[in-house]
Formats: structure tokens, sequence, C-alpha cells
């Protein structure tokens, strides 16, 4: 009975009158005008990023840009969108959520309207890179934004509403994109879809304040906000994270599978073109389709480990589990250079991408299973960026791959199939029973250990393949070499990645011990 009074006070904030009647006062809904926001601007947020991948085949012919170029272009957004996520949390602490989210919106509204100034491939770079930056900040602006209006009750629920919002600018990109772009020509598709940000900011800056002093949230919905206690002010820094096998074996399964992802974004509508002879007039269908089959698999994915977790199995077991369905299930992919048809090559796509979604479901929740609550942001952060830099690895490849075959994607749909099997069995290795980190061993990691030398390895891999392209793009080198430039990057970050992580994280221990 005591209980049920505890949750009453909790659900529905009470007030005692005069006379001793007990009042329940009726809680506002204004918050969920807040997530409305969150949607609107995710929506934003996935249209703008897809409008050069729908596009790339048109302007391929009007700007002149091979294969090569385009891989470059696109792994400049991937570049800068991982360098976006190592800051964009900060800033928005500094300067706070209103203010933050609303220059994350600025820089990447003028981002995508400046895609129509470009005439060069470099001028296409810069614009991506820019947009890049100025998107990374969406999603830790929102958890934030999540974290000040709703009670922890109600925040995977709206977070999964505003998340809903890359599904549906996933399908509203190609609904409206090809459009424009034939009845108004390429650049308005970008300066329309740019000026979105903007008609964002117009209902954000007006509606969004910090609720203890917003004049149109009332006192009965603040108190129901603030109902919980407030969280522990733990927070781990990424030295602390990166020395765990636990954390390893979610930025390598990042790593590995988020570039498929990417690849399916801003080649698949190129391909479909190429081999199934859509134009720009009839490519929306088949990517909707794509897209709308992969919000399924999201669901799916997440529906699956939890019923066989419900059924009585272990967490490890029932995240495996739906983890090797969905790692199965990406495999006929691999037969798409033989599809004979558009719809039997859509059905493929459809399949890897709802297989895609199904995994990500998964992989993210593992991170929940084996971190305390604090630490679960930032490792999330880092196979981010991970899967951002292990982008740019597969766009590079891609162009070079496409442009010394002539067009031929065979290998590239070879590679990207049995990638979910192989991450998997990385996990496994790493994490046999997914068991959760000792708190005591993320506060005094032990340098120069195997663990460690993991953890800094993969980072210092990761980084040191990022410079290597950088500095084949600022030499002005391109194709095989650029790739080898990217591997020798990679073998001098291993090293340099274990010796200064190691070096950091001993003394960094010892200043904690002082």
């Amino acid at each position: 009975m005591n209980e049920n009074r505890d949750q009453t006070s909790v659900s529905a904030p009470r007030r005692v009158t005069s006379a001793g009647e007990i009042v329940v006062e009726r809680i506002g809904h204004y918050r969920w005008v807040i997530c409305g926001l969150l949607f609107f601007a995710t929506t934003v947020n996935y249209v703008d990023r897809q409008v050069i991948g729908i596009l790339a085949r048109d302007l391929q012919k009007i700007i002149g840009w091979s294969e090569i170029d385009y891989g470059n272009i696109v792994g400049a957004f991937n570049a800068a969108y991982a360098l976006g996520l190592l800051v964009s949390g900060r800033l928005i602490d500094r300067f706070g959520t209103k203010i933050g989210y609303a220059m994350a919106l600025t820089v990447w509204s003028l981002a995508g309207m400046a895609h129509a100034l470009a005439r060069t491939p470099l001028g296409f770079g810069v614009a991506r890179a820019a947009l890049g930056f100025g998107e990374a900040a969406n999603f830790p602006a929102a958890v934030k934004t999540v974290a000040e209006w709703f009670p922890k009750k109600e925040r995977a629920l709206t977070q999964g509403i505003y998340n809903a919002g890359t599904n549906v600018g996933a399908v509203v990109a190609p609904l409206t994109v090809p459009w424009i772009a034939i009845n108004w020509g390429w650049q308005w598709a970008f300066i329309l879809t740019g000026a979105l940000g903007f008609l964002w900011l117009l209902f954000w800056l007006p509606l969004y304040g910090k609720p203890e002093t917003h004049p149109r949230l009332s006192k009965a919905e603040l108190a129901y906000i603030q109902s919980d206690p407030p969280d522990p002010p733990q927070k781990w820094r990424w030295i602390q994270l990166l020395p765990h096998r636990q954390t390893t074996a979610f930025a390598i399964a990042k790593c590995l599978t988020d570039p498929v992802w990417w690849f399916y974004l801003y080649w698949a509508p190129s391909f479909l073109r190429d081999k199934h002879g859509v134009d720009l007039s009839t490519v929306g269908l088949p990517l909707i389709v794509i897209y709308v089959v992969a919000d399924i698999g999201s669901i799916g994915g997440g529906w699956l480990s939890s019923i066989l977790i419900n059924r009585g199995w272990s967490v490890n077991a029932a995240r495996k589990t739906a983890m090797l369905v969905c790692a199965l299930t990406v495999l006929p992919i691999m037969a798409m250079p033989y599809a004979g048809n558009l719809w039997i090559a859509v059905g493929l796509f459809s399949l890897a991408a709802a297989s895609h979604q199904g995994w990500s479901a998964n992989v993210f929740t593992i991170v929940s299973d084996m971190f305390p609550r604090g630490a679960v942001g930032s490792v999330v952060g880092v196979g981010g960026m991970a899967g951002a830099f292990g982008g740019v690895a597969m766009a590079v490849a891609t162009g070079y791959i496409l442009q010394s075959t002539g067009g031929n994607y065979m290998a590239i749909f070879f590679a990207v199939g049995p990638m979910y099997l192989v991450s998997l069995l990385i996990v496994h290795l790493l994490t046999p029973r997914l068991e959760p980190v000792d708190e005591r061993a993320l506060l005094r990691p032990t340098p120069f250990s195997l663990n460690s030398f993991l953890g800094f390895g993969v980072v210092g891999l990761i980084l040191g393949s990022f410079f290597g392209w950088l500095l084949g793009l600022i030499l002005r080198i391109s194709g095989q070499p650029l790739l080898e430039y990217m591997g020798e990057g990679a073998i001098v970050g291993i090293l340099v990645g274990i010796i200064i992580g190691n070096l950091m994280l001993k003394a960094g221990n010892r200043a904690s011990a002082a």
C-alpha cells in the first residue's frame, strides 16, 4: 500500500488543502513539445546528409568528379563527424543546450546550403566536412535535452521517439530531393533542405528554455520532471574507459559495421541507377522501401533479444543470438551483383539494411549491459568515433575499387557481407559472457596490460589511418597510394597509441593516488 502511494506521488504531484483534502494536480504535457522539437531536428539531420547520395550520379556528370573524388567527399563528412563527436558534448555543456543546439543547427544548415556554391570536388569536400562537424552535435544535444526535461522512466521512450526522426528523414529525402532537383535544379535541393534547419530555429528559440525557469511549464510538471534523485557526480574519462576489453569489443564492432551502413546510404542510389536503369525521377520509391524495411529491422532486433530474455535466456545468450541472426541475414547481400532485376536488388538491400539496424540495436544495448550508467554515454561516444573513422576508410576504398574496376561492385559486396560475423566473433572472444566492468577497475585501470594494449592499440589504429588519409590529401595523393598511406598511418598509430596511452594512464593513476 505504501508502495502505491509512493508511485502516485511521483507520477502525479499532490497538494493538501486547508481542509486536509489531498488533491492530485494535473501534470502538463509541455515536455512533449520539446520531444517534438528533437524529432524535427533529427529528421532534418538525416535529410541533409542524404541529399548528396541521391544526386551523386547527376553531380558526377555536372561537376566531373571521379569515383575516387566521391569517396574522399564522403570520407570528409565521416572524418569531420568523428571529430565533431569529440568536441560537441563539451561545447554544449559550456554554452548550454539552447544556444549549443541552435549553433549546431546553424552550422550544419549553412553547410548544407553551401553545397549549392560548390563547383569542384574540393568545394564539395569542404562543404561536406562542415556538414559532418555540425551534424555530430545533434545526438549529444538531444541526449542532454532529454536528461533536462524528462524523468528517467520516460527517457527511453523519448529517445525512441526522437531517434525515429532518422528513419523519417531517410524516407523524406528520396520523396522530396529528386522532385526539387528535376524541377528547380540540383542547387535548390541543397538550399531548401538546408533551410529546414532555420525553420526549426524559429520554433526552438522561443519554445525552449531550462525547465526551472520556463514560463509555460506548470509547477506540477516541473516537480514530475525533477522527481528522480540526482545522478551520481562521477564522470568517466576516455583514458579510464579505453583500457578495457568491453570498450574495445564495442569500438571494433562499430568500426567494422557502421561503415557498411554509410556505404548503403551513399552508394545504394548510385548502384540502383548504374545497374538497374532507374533515374533521378524513379529512384525515390526503391529507397523508401529500403528504409521502411530497415525500420522494421530496428524494432525486430531489439524485440528478439528481449523476448529471449523474457523466456529465461541469459542476457549474453539472448544478445548474441539476436546479433547472430542479424549477421546471418546480411549475407545475402553478397548476391547483389547477380540480382536479375530492380526489385530483387531492392529486396537484398532492404534485408541487409534491416539486419544492420537490428544488429545496431543490440550492439548499443550491450554497452548498458557491461558498463555503469554514468559511463554508457562516453563508451557510446568512443564507438561512434570508431564507426565514423571506419567510414572514412570504407569510403576511400569504395571509391578506389569502383574507379579501378570500371564500376564493378562485386568486391565491395563480398567484403561487407561477412563483416558482421567477423565483428560478432571478435565481440565474443573479447567478452565471452558480456560480464560487467568492475567500477573499481574503471577508477584505476592497469597500465601496460593486455587490455590496455588492445584498447589503446585499436584507437591508435583508427586515428593513425585517419591522419594517413589526411596527409595523403594534403600531398594530393589518391587511389592506391592513398590507401597505402592509410595503412602505414594505422601501423604507426598502433605503436604510438599503445606507448602514449599507457604512459598517460600510468601518470593519471599516480596523480589520483597522490
